[in-house]
Formats: structure tokens, sequence, C-alpha cells
């Protein structure tokens, strides 16, 4: 046959990607768009602006979605060391830290080849190690996360979306190689660190007394 039958023609010729679609309201999505924490499913839902501006009313769909906030925020006055990171236990140099309201606990996650890993964290060593930043204070139980990195005997801790922490884990997923990780995955993970740097903005200091 000299041509393909129309009805094979669709799986012999690529695809065009379909476009994402709002969780709520099926309209598509831009590439960069919203997320809402659905707090029933544990999980992450796409939406578009309109319903993630719904979903930030206090009490809205009976609180199951919680729109994921757009802030980020650094803690220049707090330091963190080898030391520190020791206390954690967390066998990689990444990790991102949330309240899970429903759990009423702090969970630990870090990305690993096979996705979000969870560390066991006491809540005394959650004091001990992050007590002394702001950003614990602020931080909004399930939408917002403290995502840490060690590097050369430093520490740094941003207050992010939780939805990056999410995409980090992903792409990590995707490149990771070897023990380590590999060259590409630590590019990846430089590049996503200084866009985390660029967007944070320093906490608002406490006014004492």
């Amino acid at each position: 046959m000299s041509a393909s039958p129309v009805g094979l023609r669709r799986f012999l010729t690529e695809r065009p990607p379909q476009p994402e679609r709002c969780e709520l309201c099926a309209v598509a999505v831009p590439e960069e768009h919203r997320h809402l924490v659905d707090t029933e499913r544990r999980s992450l839902a796409c939406a578009c602006a309109s319903c993630a501006l719904l979903m930030e009313a206090p009490g809205a769909a009976a609180g199951r979605f919680r729109a994921v906030p757009g802030r980020y925020l650094s803690d220049p006055a707090h330091h963190l060391d080898d030391r520190a990171w020791d206390t954690l236990q967390i066998p990689v140099g990444v990790a991102f830290f949330f309240r899970n309201a429903a759990l009423d606990r702090l969970v630990a996650l870090y990305p690993s080849p096979a996705g979000a890993t969870e560390s066991e964290l006491e809540p005394a060593t959650w004091n001990e190690v992050l007590g002394g930043t702001r950003l614990a204070d602020l931080l909004e139980a399930d939408v917002e996360a403290l995502l840490l990195r060690r590097t050369d005997g430093r520490v740094e801790c941003h207050l992010v979306p939780i939805d990056i922490c999410y995409e980090l884990v992903g792409r990590m997923r995707l490149l990771w190689q070897g023990f380590d990780g590999g060259a590409e995955a630590r590019a990846a993970l430089d590049a996503f660190f200084a866009d985390v740097r660029r967007r944070a903005r320093p906490v608002p200091q406490a006014v004492r007394p």
C-alpha cells in the first residue's frame, strides 16, 4: 500500500502536546500557571488564575483546596552549618520541610532517584535547627516549605511555594545519574537555587520593644 489508512495515520505521526487544564473548571492554562493543594488527596492541582484567586478566600471549597502563594523569603540573620545539617540526618544535600495540617506534624522530604523521599524528623530537631529563623514562624501549612541546601560547609534556607519543591524533585528524578546525581543534575540544581535566591526577599525583622 502506498499510503497508510486514515485509521492508522494518527499512530504513525507525532501528536501535538495537549495543553494543561485547570482541574476545577477545565479551562486551558499557560505553561506558567498557579497550583492548588488538594488537602484530601494530598496532591497538587493545576489552576487557572480565576480559580486560584477564588481558592484564596478563607473557607473556599470547604477548605479542600488551598492556593499556593507566590512568596519567596530568606533570613540573612539566620546561619546554619554542617553541624546543624548533620543534626537533621538528611543523606543528601537538599531537603524541604512543611507542616502537614491533616497529620498535624512536620514533614521532611528530599529528592532522590525514586522521587520525594521522607525523612523522620523529631519536633525537637526542628526547633534546634530551624527554630531560630523567623521563616519557621511565617510558614503556611501545606502550601509553603522551607527549602534547604548544603554546599561548601554552609546551608542556605529559603521559604518558598510548595509546588517548586516538587518541581525540583521531578527535575532531579529525570536527570539523576549514578550515586551522586551526576554533573547534569548538579548544574540543574545550581540553576534552580540561583533562581530561588534571585526571587527571595529578606524577611522583615521583628520590631524589638
